[in-house]
C-alpha cells in the first residue's frame, strides 16, 4: 500500500507565491509585449454603456409587436 504524501500549503508559502506573481506582472508590463497585453486586457474589461440600448434582437421583438 502506497502512502500519499500531501504537503499542506503555509500562509507565508502562499503569500511569497503571491508577491512573486506580482512582482512579474509589473516587469512584464514595462516590456512592449506586456504592454500590448494590458492594453488588451483593459479593453476587453472597460465597463460597458449604461442605458438603454437598441439592439437587433430588440428589434426583432419590436417588429413582432406591429399589428
Amino acid at each position: 500500500m502506497s502512502k500519499i504524501i500531501t504537503k499542506q500549503l503555509s500562509r507565508r508559502h502562499f503569500f511569497a507565491g503571491a508577491a512573486a506573481l506580482a512582482g512579474s506582472a509589473v516587469v512584464l508590463s514595462k516590456t512592449p509585449t506586456g504592454q500590448k497585453i494590458v492594453a488588451e486586457v483593459e479593453e476587453v474589461l472597460k465597463p460597458q454603456k449604461k442605458g438603454y440600448q437598441l439592439t437587433d434582437h430588440i428589434q426583432k421583438y419590436y417588429k413582432t409587436t406591429l399589428v
